[in-house]
């Protein structure tokens, strides 16, 4: 887990990807985010510092650690109840 100290995540309106510059972020491209489950929110993962492009984004939440995003992403919004094994 010492990998992830500096490791942060922010989740954002998925109408904002193209104001990410994805060589700031560990995502290659906006094809390769993933969506909550209605496909209207994103997140990118990123050592801080935050990067600009992401500070500049205007829908960004706070920024979340590895465990928190972990919790986000166990919920509903994110995984759909009805996909799971």
């Amino acid at each position: 887990m010492a990998d992830y100290v500096n490791r942060r995540f922010v989740i954002f309106n998925v109408s904002e990807l193209d104001d990410v510059d994805f060589n700031e972020v560990y995502e290659t491209s906006a094809l390769t985010v993933r969506k909550s489950v209605d496909e209207s929110l994103t997140f990118v993962k990123y050592d801080l510092p935050q990067p600009a492009s992401i500070q500049a984004l205007s829908t960004k939440s706070q920024e979340y650690t590895y465990e928190e995003i972990l919790a986000i992403l166990d919920t509903p919004t994110w995984t759909d109840p009805d996909q799971q094994a």
